[in-house]
């Protein structure tokens, strides 16, 4: 998320009519777009919150990750502990004693938001919910969640269990890409345990929008809110909101951001991976010209109304100085809108061969042609 520097929000309070902008009565949002790796709208998105059961997905994310790993089975049973069974809140309903799959915990944890399958979770991996709170604090720090504290497995309101909704990002991020293998129980509508049929509390599910996950939450503490994902012909868009007054408003609210970000902004595609973007003046090298390229597609999210109004600009040190490695970087790319100085975008450019520098007597040359012509030479 971190790897380009997209301001596009500012495009939104600087050029657009209001029927484009975000508005949100959430305390803390975000919308980001998957595809171009940029954070379209946020909200008070680094404040630490309590998040309810939308933590729950990173009580998943470890179980996903030993079943990756090979330490679990799906097929494995986990015994319920006097402390699971009788654990309030949102249940599976699991009975005490009674031995349950990882699978259907993992749909009891999702579909259900089980705090009593959480804990079963818990106690199983590490023994005790709160050393696998601990544990969940050392993989937070692993995967690179910034400001999060886990005090248990199950989001239940503790005043130093928090996160914010940019971790939350991260985390949701995070779990699509290293479990592709079981994202898709995110997006599982109903579950029946113990003759228990109940519904995923998640409404995007439900809506006209395309969702596959994620996870809602709600304490006294936060408030109402929402992991979301949303799918459309290519692109992937990802709502987070925090701390509303209201299930209702959690729905309409997460829904209308999803249908801006999808319906008003569009995706460019800036260069191609590996594709020439500029050729350089190289000093002192046995060549004497670079081709510069992306090392991945570069792609921006904008409003539809300016995709015809931006401006691409390539800036290098000059003079570009021998030796240069392949991959190094010597360049950088802008996308501006036209005719102002706000920035959309930055990106790397990356040298696409080695240059070496040239032998003694041809360098004595070229430093005595500077000498004469100046920086005339570097003139492209």
């Amino acid at each position: 998320m971190t790897k380009y520097f997209f301001i596009i929000f500012l495009l939104n309070l600087i050029f657009f009519e209001k029927v484009l902008s975000f508005e949100t009565t959430a305390k803390q949002a975000i919308v980001y777009d998957y595809q171009t790796k940029s954070i379209i709208f946020e909200k008070n998105s680094k404040e630490l919150v309590s998040p309810s059961s939308m933590s729950k997905i990173m009580t998943l994310y470890y179980l996903f990750k030993k079943i990756k790993e090979g330490e679990v089975l799906l097929t494995d049973k986990f015994k319920v502990s006097k402390k699971a069974w009788k654990k309030g809140g949102s249940r599976m309903f699991v009975n005490l004693n009674s031995l349950v799959s990882v699978e259907d915990l993992i749909r009891g944890i999702i579909v259900q938001s089980g705090n009593d399958a959480c804990i079963v979770v818990a106690e199983a991996i590490s023994g005790s919910e709160e050393a696998f709170a601990d544990e969940l604090n050392i993989l937070a720090e692993e995967i690179g969640l910034k400001n999060s504290n886990f005090k248990n497995s199950t989001g239940w309101p503790d005043p130093e269990h928090l996160m914010t909704v940019e971790d939350l990002l991260t985390l949701t991020i995070k779990t699509i890409e290293d479990f592709p293998e079981f994202y898709h129980y995110y997006s599982e509508k109903e579950f029946t345990y113990n003759k228990i049929k109940q519904i995923n509390r998640n409404p995007m599910l439900f809506s006209n929008l395309i969702s596959d996950g994620l996870k809602t939450g709600h304490t006294s503490l936060g408030g109402y809110g929402l992991v979301a994902s949303v799918v459309k012909d290519d692109r992937r868009v990802i709502v987070i909101l925090n701390g509303l007054k209201s299930s209702k408003r959690r729905a309409s609210e997460s829904e209308e951001l999803a249908k801006i970000a999808l319906n008003q902004y569009s995706n460019i595609i800036i260069a191609n991976k590996s594709e020439v973007l500029k050729s350089l003046n190289v000093w002192n090298g046995k060549k004497k010209l670079l081709d510069v390229v992306s090392q991945e597609d570069l792609m921006i999210t904008i409003p539809k109304k300016i995709n015809n109004q931006i401006s691409i600009f390539i800036k290098h040190k000059r003079p570009l100085l021998a030796p240069i490695k392949e991959g190094q970087i010597v360049a950088e790319l802008t996308v501006k809108k036209k005719n102002t100085e706000i920035k959309i975008a930055q990106f790397n450019l990356y040298a696409k061969d080695n240059i070496n520098k040239i032998s003694f007597f041809p360098k004595i040359y070229y430093n005595f042609k500077y000498l004469i012509l100046g920086d005339s030479i570097f003139a492209e």
